[in-house]
């Protein structure tokens, strides 16, 4: 990655975007994509779309979502420690013990998701999970009065981890599920506007909601109504301990994009995918999806008329924890894929079935 592409990779990845509350991020997404689409803008739900070649036919669209999972407040006590509920699929394993951030709009507050100490819990709690209305965030303050001077309900929190690289090309942050997704499509939009004959129209749109049931990608696809739709997310690599292979299939780390086949796979499409990795020497894996997949893909494919719909995935370590690991050289040959797959595409009847 180059300097300004891994600086637009950890604005992302370290601004705050639980689904609902992508404004920041969708802000950092359309400053960037401005530098070379045609037109950028967003719609009354929050998604961002950068357009290249406007007039050009067929239509593509190209989709990652910018949201993240997170905890919104939803209580406060006497005390003045906060509660909170899930904002999409949080693990109650990792919550306890650790640094949030609290976004309010007098800037972001620190809080600790309390837990109490080892040596006061009889021997079957410790064996437990925590509800999530057993668990509160303590922001130093001693009562509610406090407490609402710095925190509305509703405000939105996020743990409290950085954007850092490892000595192995391996990255680590909260929530590149599916940031990682948003940045690939900006980052394959680029490289295709580096192209000197573009005849079709591209659209990338960084979704929102996504984490709270494929909303974003709903209403953009249906405003764009594309021919073909590439959507891009992670999808989990198995090369880690105490997963099965027989389940999940064998992705690995740093061994490129995951194509998925199946029924919410256009055949054809699929087949030019892997025909142009294999003449521009990227490496893939193929992952199995006999049925609608559980990313923008799923209503993508079912816009409308229907639309010729592909996945591609970057393998992912550790997904919706804060932890989360993707490797930099799936990431770049993702963008370079799909901006020559674009390039392939010539017209909607090649997938015609």
């Amino acid at each position: 990655m180059k300097k300004d592409e891994k600086e637009f990779l950890k604005s992302l990845i370290e601004t705050p975007s639980p689904s609902g509350f992508e404004r920041p991020v969708a802000k950092i997404w359309r400053e960037f994509t401005k530098k070379f689409a045609d037109r950028v803008y967003g719609d009354l739900h929050g998604n961002s779309f950068a357009v290249l070649n406007p007039q050009g036919k067929p239509k593509v669209m190209l989709a990652g979502h910018c949201d993240e999972v997170g905890l919104m407040i939803n209580y406060i006590d006497d005390n003045g420690f906060l509660f909170f509920r899930p904002i999409g699929g949080l693990d109650r394993h990792i919550l306890p013990a650790s640094r949030v951030r609290i976004w309010t709009k007098k800037g972001p507050i620190l809080g600790v998701i309390g837990k109490k100490a080892i040596h006061v819990m009889p021997p079957e709690e410790r064996e437990k999970v925590s509800k999530f209305e057993n668990m509160w965030i303590d922001i130093g303050v001693t009562s509610k009065k406090e407490a609402e001077k710095l925190i509305s309900i509703g405000d939105v929190a996020t743990m409290d981890v950085h954007f850092e690289e490892m000595t192995t090309k391996m990255m680590v942050g909260r929530g590149f599920d599916d940031r990682i997704g948003a940045y690939t499509i900006a980052q394959a939009l680029r490289i295709i506007s580096m192209r000197k004959t573009l005849k079709t129209s591209v659209t990338a749109v960084a979704t929102v909601q996504e984490e709270i049931g494929l909303r974003g990608a709903t209403t953009s696809a249906y405003s764009v109504n594309p021919d073909i739709g590439i959507a891009v997310d992670v999808t989990f690599a198995s090369d880690h301990p105490d997963l099965d292979k027989r389940l999940l299939g064998d992705i690995k780390m740093g061994k490129g994009p995951v194509v998925d086949r199946g029924a919410n796979i256009n055949p054809k499409l699929f087949d030019l995918i892997v025909k142009t990795a294999k003449q521009k020497k990227i490496p893939i894996q193929i992952s199995a999806a006999p049925r609608g997949t559980g990313t923008d893909a799923n209503v993508i494919q079912l816009t409308r008329g229907g639309v010729a719909t592909a996945l591609i995935s970057i393998p992912n370590r550790y997904m919706h924890t804060p932890v989360e690991l993707v490797h930099s050289s799936d990431v770049d040959n993702t963008a370079l894929l799909i901006a020559e797959v674009v390039t392939n595409i010539k017209s909607k009847d090649q997938f015609m079935l």
